[in-house]
This record gives C-alpha cells, sequence and structure tokens, in this order.
C-alpha cells in the first residue's frame, strides 16, 4: 500500500496544483458569471454537467484503485488460469446499461433547457421584447432598431428586465454573435435569418464579439454591450433620434468594405435598403460599386486604393477648390 501511495503521489500532486489554478480563475470565466436569465440557464448546465462528469471520474479512479489493490500480485496468493472463461453477464450489463443512464441523465436537462431558450425568459414572458437586428460584416457589427428607427455600429443599448429579441444575419462571411455573460453564441449566415432570446438583469457594460473565425481583423471584431434602466434607455432613443444623422445609402455601402471601424450612430436604419436575411450578395454588390479589389495573398497593391467614399469624394473636391485658386 505504501508503495502504491509513492507510485500515485506526483499525480496527486498534480491534480491538486491544476485544481487549484483552475478554480482561481473561474471567478474570471465570464460564462460563469451570468447577468441575466439566459446565460444563468446556461451556467447551471454546465456546473451540472461538469458535476456529473467528476462523479463518474471519481467512481472510476475508486474502482481502479480497489482493483489494483484488492487483486495485485501476492506471493502468498495463487489464482488458477482458466484461458477458457468466456466472461460475466452481469458485468457485461452493467457496463452497458450504465453509460445509457449517463447519457439520458445528461440529455434530459440538456434538451429543457435548449428548448426553453428558443422564447423569451419566463420572468419577463408579459414585457414586449425588444427587436434588434445584429448584422455581421468584415469585421463589424451593425445593430438595427427597427422600431425606434436607430442603427449603432461596433456598440450596442439596452435596457434591463426586459428581453432582447435578436434577429441575426450576415453580410458576407459566417460569425458568430457571443455575449457570454447574457447568453451562448448564435451563428450569423448571409441569407438567413438567425432568432436569439437575451436579456440582462443588471446595469452595467457586458464584452459581446464574433466567435467564429472570419478572417485577417476577427480579433478586433469586439462591442459592448451597455445595460441601463428603462428610463436611461428611452433617454438616449430620443437624444439619437434628434442628433444623430441619418444613414444614407452611400454610407451603408461603405460599412460593407471589409475593414475594422469605431463606433457609429445613425438616426435611421438600413433596413430600408436592404435585409440581409433575404439578400446575400448585397455587400459584394456594394464593394463592387466602390472600386474595392479584393487583396491576393501575392500581391502588393493597396485593395483600398480605388475605393470611392463619401470622405474620398469631398477631399478631391476641396483639393479641386483650391486648384483652382
Amino acid at each position: 500500500m505504501i508503495l502504491l501511495f509513492r507510485a500515485f503521489k506526483p499525480l496527486m500532486a498534480l491534480a491538486l496544483l491544476s485544481t487549484v489554478f483552475l478554480m482561481g480563475g473561474c471567478s474570471q470565466i465570464a460564462v460563469l458569471d451570468p447577468k441575466g436569465p439566459v446565460a444563468s440557464q446556461q451556467r447551471d448546465l454546465i456546473l451540472l454537467s461538469i458535476g456529473f462528469m467528476l462523479f463518474i471520474v471519481a467512481v472510476v479512479f475508486v474502482l481502479f484503485t480497489v482493483m489494483i489493490v484488492k487483486y495485485r500480485d501476492r506471493k502468498d496468493r495463487k489464482s488458477p488460469y482458466s484461458p477458457e472463461a468466456e466472461g460475466n453477464t452481469f458485468l457485461e450489463i452493467v457496463w452497458t446499461v450504465v453509460p445509457i443512464l449517463i447519457v439520458i441523465a445528461l440529455s434530459v436537462p440538456t434538451v429543457r433547457t435548449i428548448y426553453s431558450l428558443e422564447e423569451a425568459p419566463k420572468a419577463s414572458k408579459d414585457k414586449e421584447p425588444l427587436v434588434v437586428y445584429a448584422t455581421s460584416v468584415d469585421w463589424k457589427w451593425v445593430f438595427s432598431y427597427p422600431e425606434q428607427d436607430i442603427e449603432t455600429v461596433n456598440y450596442l443599448n439596452i435596457p434591463t428586465d426586459r428581453p432582447i429579441k435578436f434577429k441575426i444575419t450576415s453580410a458576407d462571411s459566417m460569425a458568430s454573435l457571443w455575449i457570454p455573460q447574457l447568453g451562448g453564441q448564435k451563428y450569423a449566415m448571409a441569407g438567413m435569418d438567425m432568432e436569439q432570446y437575451l436579456q440582462a438583469d443588471k446595469v452595467g457594460t457586458y464584452q459581446g464579439r464574433n466567435a467564429n473565425f472570419t478572417g485577417e481583423g476577427f480579433a478586433d471584431q469586439k462591442f459592448n454591450v451597455n445595460a441601463m434602466t428603462e428610463s436611461d434607455f428611452n433617454k438616449w432613443v430620443s437624444t439619437t433620434q434628434k442628433d444623430a444623422p441619418k444613414l444614407t445609402k452611400s454610407k451603408y455601402d461603405e460599412l460593407m468594405l471589409p475593414r475594422n471601424v469605431d463606433k457609429m450612430t445613425f438616426s435611421s436604419t438600413h433596413l430600408k435598403y436592404v435585409n440581409h436575411g433575404n439578400d446575400a450578395e448585397y455587400a459584394l454588390k456594394a464593394r463592387e460599386r466602390l472600386g474595392y479589389e479584393p487583396k491576393s495573398p501575392h500581391s502588393k497593391s493597396d485593395p483600398f486604393a480605388n475605393v470611392k467614399t463619401e470622405n474620398n469624394e469631398k477631399q478631391s473636391d476641396d483639393s479641386k477648390d483650391q486648384d483652382s485658386h
């Protein structure tokens, strides 16, 4: 027994050390720090699955230890050698039935949670959801509020204690909308609309991002979700509707160019020009209209050299005026 302990001592030390480091960082894991009912359900499911699997691992290690201790080779034990042994019916039933029961035990809560997340959270089912169109474009996020006639780029403002109904799509590459503290990710695909309900229960700023690799600017395709009280949200809506510029078709076409941009706010949406859930080629056509040429890995040319944007046109007009004088 002493020899067995000495043999397993390094492994036990490694397991304990790993546990300290892993558990020490749990407080920093966003998915385990939910700020809404959707994320809370998913956190509970994750912890249930982890706990269940750790229990299984513990049982396996206990049985393993019993076997190697009880049935170890000893000088005073001479077990008969029976090469004709054909198995044990009881054990075969056990190791067939037990995995089936494990799968069922994990499947039931998983399926129930998945179906419950397809509708607004029960805690606020009596409240009208705020509809937000979330559109991914290489490499930015465009959020449209059709009822408020507001559009934001690379940031999102939402009221607390109210379900948010996202209509998720992409203008080009397949992406994934993920706000870890509010809920799991949902894919965004051109020519398709995906729906997802999320909700924030606490005022704060939460990080969101594209969770599906889409190329060169993927790492910076992030955004902040500002959860605020209903009254503060209504004030923001009123101020934006009054002060923010309108979104022109030419300006929206510029947003279709594959590059990172800063935060933007408009007092109208692109939905009157296009719905990417029904038009998967709008971004490609917009890039052609602007003269964008896709960059080749073997080319040193600037793909934006011939792009015609509102800013470039204004600068060109200004230079012409200066030349005339």
